[in-house]
Formats: structure tokens, sequence, C-alpha cells
């Protein structure tokens, strides 16, 4: 399957035209970064294929996920202000990406004036997107945190064009317990207890989703009643 640089939402001239800015498309090994905390950040990346995730470190060594970026995805915007990367990058599997220098922005032509407002629009939309999940990930039990997770890694499977119901998650449990903020002997148990009452099918990886419809009302239990979803 063919995968274009940026995220959906742009006509097809426009995506055709902006794809033409992208420069130095990379390669990355699954476990190499393709920045860390600290680095200069004069760069936007978009994902082509491939999943990373992004994480912090204390000073103790301490490792916490704050993301799992997956093909579309726009990477970088962390730093863009200041001039430097607050998170650490590194590919969960063989990954591709593509850069867009942040001063070209500045540069696009005026015809172009809506590509640079789609961008900006994009980079806002998940900085409200990370803010409104933190929100309600500290309002839910382990059970709600999971189903949110994979329902929404459903969402965005399906977005590229993949199953929605049967995936294989490139992450490991450790890296969606430190994303959930949930221990992983919790996350184990929580697959396994899944499972059992038929909502998903699990082996090793592979998840399939049984019952969709099940797994949302286990989240709806903690979301105010003009959000949840009928049905």
């Amino acid at each position: 399957m063919h995968f274009r640089c940026l995220p959906r939402g742009l006509n097809e001239r426009d995506t055709v035209r902006v794809e033409g800015l992208l420069q130095n498309r990379r390669q990355l090994k699954c476990g190499e970064y393709l920045y860390q905390a600290g680095d200069r950040c004069d760069t936007i990346y978009a994902v082509k294929t491939g999943c990373l995730k992004t994480h912090v470190c204390d000073e103790h060594g301490y490792e916490q996920v704050t993301g799992f970026q997956m093909a579309g995805d726009l990477l970088g915007m962390d730093g863009i202000g200041l001039r430097a990367h607050h998170f650490n990058l590194v590919a969960l599997e063989d990954s591709e990406v593509c850069a867009l220098p942040a001063a070209r922005l500045d540069e696009l032509p005026p015809e172009l004036e809506t590509i640079r407002r789609y961008l900006h629009e994009v980079m806002s939309g998940y900085i409200v997107r990370d803010h409104n999940a933190m929100i309600m990930l500290s309002k839910m039990r382990a059970e709600e945190r999971l189903a949110a997770f994979l329902l929404d890694l459903s969402r965005r499977f399906a977005a590229l064009g993949y199953s929605s119901s049967e995936f294989n998650l490139r992450m490991s449990r450790e890296d969606i317990g430190s994303y959930l903020g949930i221990k992983i002997e919790t996350v184990s148990r929580m697959f396994s207890q899944f499972q059992e009452r038929k909502l998903i099918d699990v082996k090793n990886r592979h998840v399939c989703i049984l019952d969709s419809v099940r797994l949302q009302r286990i989240i709806g239990r903690s979301l105010p009643s003009k959000q949840r979803r009928v049905g």
C-alpha cells in the first residue's frame, strides 16, 4: 500500500504541491532515534510508513511514553517554538519519514497560503487532542484506558485503509502501560480479561476486536453523558 507523507485533508492538487517541498526522506531501523530531547528543532517530519513512539526520561532514567505515531502523523511540533525538542522519538519498527524544514513554511508563496494554514491547524489539533487525552485518561480506570486505547488504534488503522477490527500492535505491553499510566502486569491482566469476556481475541501482538460496541460502553461509564456515543 502506498502512503503519502502528509495527513489526509488537503485536496489532490495541494497535496502534490506541498509534497514537492518535502526533503530528505529518511529510513529508520527499529530502535533508531530520529531525534532526542534537547536536539535542535528546525524541521517538521511526517511519517510515511512504520510506527514510532515519543517518550521522556527523568533524572533517574524512568521512561514515560507520551505517544505513538503512525503513517500520516506530523512530528517535531513540540520544539518549533523554542527550537529544541522536548521528547525523544524512536522507531518501533522499520519506518520512513519525510522532512519539511520549518523555515520553508514562511517562504511559501501566497497561492500556497492554504497549505501553511492547514499545517498550523493540524499542529493545533494535535495539541488539543493530547490535552484532551490527558484529561480523559486521568479520570479512567485501567480497563477503560485500555478500551479507549484499542478503539483509538482501530480508528487510526481504519483511516490508513487497514482493517479496523484486526491489526498488529507495534508497541510492547510495557510501552502501552507506560503510555496509559498503568503497570505492565495490569495491562496483561486486562488483555486476558477482555479476551475472556469475548471483547477481543489476542495472540501475542495480534489483536482482533470482537465487540467494539461493548468496548465503547466501557469507556462511556467515565464520560459525561453528552460525550457518550450511542450504540
